[in-house]
């Protein structure tokens, strides 16, 4: 099926973009509308050569053949703009040396000069100037007129090419920069969908590491205990799949969906109770303050991710058996600080993905991350948002 124009039309001689008519025009396939001009044109020049029948006289068949060859490349001038200019152009110039020169034809000539400008490409379309010269040279050899015409002409019709020239120049800019702006946004959906993968599957899989762990320790001495830990491994798992599963569902497009259309909410600061139970049960004592008017949806979002990702540390790497997490609010905006009692870092730590996620998180709410000794030893992440920082 040949492409169509459904809601705006081009005109064809300039690009200029005009309303569509709807239900009037209706959808119109691209042959019919680069048709349309050169069948306007083809009428008005066979009406203008049969008025001027008498001064044509004999020469009324070639002038016929000729009134053809011109509009012709009108309906081709997208397709093949240079062949088509070329032999637009030689008709004209036949026409006014050998028929009689008529006030209708050159302007099927300056719609194929437009068309080598804008649809010519890289390599053809600078072929448009020197043909314009020498197709203006050709029309006007021989006729008895002042040297302003064709100085006009000649003015117009490189004026034309070379909008048709700049008007493909400037569309290929904005095709690269709406590349490269989808470029731009896939790289960062990626990372985001990436940092949710590896927040969400690097938390559930410690803290069902540290609880088998316990698990496997206290099965022989306390059967109880160790069955409770099994049972929380279960929660822990089918909480990661429903995550898993809502995180992969917006790769696929198909989200899961509550009752009223809506996606499922992702987590915020209203779970951090849970959060800290569940990381209570693993054995990491949470201790929650908070100081801070409610956040934004996405810094909301952000800050248990911090906070979820930095206990996540804290349970695999500390050895710590207590955390403190604080969430106070700023003149300039949002202190998140997450301190535990363990060991510190060690000597030549450098930062994982996780904590790199972190960074990126706050990055990306024009906030900052930082991490390290804390003053009482143990490790702190310390992150800011600033007020107003969400886009």
């Amino acid at each position: 099926m040949p492409p169509t124009v459904t809601s705006r039309l081009r005109f064809p001689a300039f690009g200029f973009r005009l309303p569509a008519f709807a239900g009037v025009l209706g959808r119109v396939p691209a042959p019919l509308a680069d048709a349309a001009p050169a069948a306007v044109l083809f009428v008005a020049m066979l009406v203008e050569r049969l008025g001027a029948a008498g001064r044509i006289g004999s020469r009324m068949p070639y002038a016929l053949v000729l009134t053809v060859l011109l509009a012709l490349p009108v309906a081709v001038r997208r397709r093949a703009p240079l062949t088509a200019y070329l032999v637009g152009t030689l008709a004209l110039t036949v026409e006014a040396q050998f028929v009689s020169p008529s006030p209708v034809s050159p302007y099927a000539n300056l719609l194929g000069a437009y068309a080598v400008g804008r649809y010519g490409g890289p390599g053809r379309a600078g072929w448009g100037a020197p043909l314009v010269v020498a197709g203006i040279a050709g029309y006007f050899t021989g006729q008895d007129v002042a040297v302003v015409m064709p100085a006009g002409f000649l003015a117009l019709w490189l004026a034309v090419w070379a909008y048709g020239y700049a008007d493909a120049h400037r569309l290929a800019e904005q095709a690269v920069e709406r590349r490269r702006a989808r470029d731009e946004l896939l790289a960062e959906e990626r990372t985001r969908i990436a940092r949710e993968v590896h927040d969400l599957v690097g938390h559930s899989l410690n803290l069902m590491l540290v609880q088998a762990g316990a698990a496997r320790r206290l099965i022989d001495r306390t059967p109880g205990r160790s069955r409770e830990l099994l049972v929380e491994i279960e929660r822990t798992g089918n909480d990661a799949l429903g995550e898993l599963d809502r995180v992969l569902g917006l790769l696929r497009g198909s989200a899961p969906r509550l009752p009223d259309g809506a996606p499922p909410a992702e987590p915020g600061t209203v779970e951090l109770p849970s959060l800290a139970e569940r990381m209570g049960r693993a054995g990491l004592a949470v201790a929650l303050h908070r100081d801070a008017p409610p956040l934004p949806p996405e810094q909301d979002r952000c800050a248990y991710r911090v906070i979820q990702e930095a206990l996540t540390n804290v349970l695999r790497h500390s050895g710590a058996g207590q955390a403190t997490v604080r969430i106070t609010g700023r003149p300039d905006g949002t202190l998140i600080e997450v301190a535990d009692d363990g060991s510190g870092p060690p000597p030549g730590h450098r930062p994982g993905r996780g904590l790199t996620g972190i960074a990126e998180r706050a990055a990306r709410l024009n906030g900052t991350a930082r991490h390290g000794p804390g003053p009482n030893g143990g490790f702190l992440v310390r992150v800011v948002l600033p007020a107003g920082g969400e886009r």
